[in-house]
């Protein structure tokens, strides 16, 4: 009886298991999905309780790991994994609070956005001229940097993309909310539109090939094109064309929305474009002159 009940506990949680990787899976990156559940995993046998743990029981568990890590950038992914796991539990109706949202740890990381190192408009549209070895895929990448250059788009969200999140008759895109995201509605470019129009009645057919996948960035196998994808795409396409500068999909969004900012748009508007779910996160964008000044001579001033 015994052996048939621990059978079913587990049963149980490799169910439960099953449904968090697809939980993780539809709101981050294959890299990402790893670090969490292995991370989530070391907490839940350190803790067996963790279902039901309080804001105190987490905050003793970060505490303890203090001591045995002391790169700020760990213990961080760690506190992201828990409120990833606690956010699962909401989703799936196992609870109905959040105990790790209102936890922040103070550490010596720059979260300031290195205005000096990001993208002018002309330098970020000049991304649009890069010459494809197929066809097809030319206008399937130019689909892809568009949204990353006007858009801002972060790569769960463009791997996310449905066909029938674009609306050509109006010129607008619906965005998928996720984990870091609100959910929005905004435009396109009039050279979008020709573009998205050809892309979606003529090329993308050809590279499903068959297949009724409704995604809208397909490979060229005839599949969905997947979030780490996409960054090593850029990350390859794009390696040195900026001298001194990394061109990847953070450095290109962080360039878009300090444009909109440098441009006079008011904070909440380019809060709802980004998707930013806190008003201080676009506010990071807002750096002086004399706070960009400050960071680029402490960065290249050879007397250090």
């Amino acid at each position: 009886m015994k052996k048939e009940i621990n059978k079913e506990a587990k049963s149980r949680e490799r169910s439960e298991s099953g449904t968090l990787e697809e939980y993780l899976q539809q709101r981050h990156t294959a890299k990402t999905v790893e670090a969490y559940r292995r991370e989530i995993e070391a907490y839940i046998q350190s803790f067996p309780k963790a279902r039901t743990a309080v804001y105190k029981d987490i905050v003793e568990y970060l505490g303890a790991l203090r001591k045995r890590y002391t790169n700020p950038k760990t213990l961080n992914r760690i506190l992201c994994s828990i409120k990833a796991y606690y956010d699962f539990l909401n989703y799936s109706g196992k609870r109905k609070d959040n105990p790790a949202r209102a936890i922040f740890l103070r550490d010596n990381r720059s979260r300031d956005i290195q205005l000096q190192d990001l993208f002018t408009e002309k330098e970020l549209e000049s991304l649009l001229e890069r010459k494809e070895r197929f066809n097809l895929l030319t206008y399937r990448n130019r689909v892809l940097t568009g949204l990353l250059i006007y858009q801002a788009l972060l790569p769960t969200e463009l791997e996310n993309l449905t066909i029938n999140d674009i609306n050509l008759d109006h010129g607008t895109i619906y965005i998928k909310g996720t984990s870091k995201t609100n959910s929005r509605e905004i435009p396109l470019k009039p050279t979008q539109i020709m573009l998205f129009n050809q892309y979606i009645n003529e090329i993308r057919p050809k590279l499903l090939k068959g297949s009724l996948d409704q995604s809208l960035l397909i490979g060229s196998r005839g599949e969905r094109v997947k979030g780490e994808d996409i960054t090593k795409h850029v990350k390859r396409s794009f390696k040195g064309k900026f001298k001194g500068r990394k061109v990847n999909v953070t450095t290109i969004r962080q360039s878009v929305i300090t444009n909109l900012l440098k441009a006079g748009n008011d904070l909440r508007i380019v809060q709802v474009f980004a998707g930013h779910k806190y008003p201080s996160t676009t506010e990071k964008y807002k750096q002086t002159n004399v706070e960009a000044l400050k960071t680029a001579i402490a960065q290249y001033h050879p007397i250090r």
